[in-house]
């Protein structure tokens, strides 16, 4: 959803990202390395073509320096997206995705788009799921109540791009509940 500059106060995407990129992905690594420690953690060693679960920054690193393949998760495949996309233009309800489906899935896109099967496809199908789940969203902020919101299994990029009109929508609502307009003759 696009918000005018004042709402904006959300973390940035790019942020998230790198949030994001904490997270463990596997790899096929085209080099040998010994374990070797971080301030997040050790990880290694590295043994060609055993797979290797490290940090998706340490993917990236690596993949863009052509010394690993990264092994997309089960979840970003064509036929994992497309039923997920059928579940949301079908069901009232928000489909169970990642919570950081959208940002691993960029990251992924971008540098390593030659380790994923049909990255185009891909490409349209988040697009699309993106475009579904902001629709519910944005229904689900019609319906908004003073004391909750509840819109489950939504992704974190999702929860910061509403946060903030959630949060301005929810101190007016209070307002409005806490102290009520008088008519002149002091009744509600």
């Amino acid at each position: 959803m696009a918000l005018p500059q004042p709402l904006r106060v959300s973390v940035t995407p790019p942020e998230l990202e790198l949030v994001a990129c904490q997270q463990l992905i596997e790899i096929v690594p085209l080099i040998s390395m010994e374990k070797t420690a971080f301030i997040s953690g050790a990880y290694g060693p590295l043994r060609p073509p055993h797979k290797a679960k490290i940090p998706i920054w340490m993917a990236v690193n690596l993949k863009l320096k052509k010394k690993c393949h990264i092994v997309p998760p089960e979840w970003l495949s064509v036929d994992f997206l497309q039923s997920k996309l059928t579940l949301e233009t079908t069901q009232p309800a928000f489909s169970d995705l990642p919570f950081r489906f959208a940002e691993i899935s960029k990251v992924l896109l971008d540098v390593a788009s030659d380790d994923l099967d049909n990255p185009e496809k891909i490409r349209s199908l988040l697009k699309d799921l993106r475009e579904a789940r902001q629709a519910k969203s944005r229904d689900g902020l019609k319906q908004l109540d003073h004391s909750e919101l509840s819109l489950p299994n939504l992704c974190s990029m999702e929860i910061n791009e509403i946060r903030p009109v959630f949060i301005q929508a929810m101190s007016v609502l209070t307002r409005i509940v806490r102290n009520p307009i008088r008519t002149e003759t002091g009744g509600l």
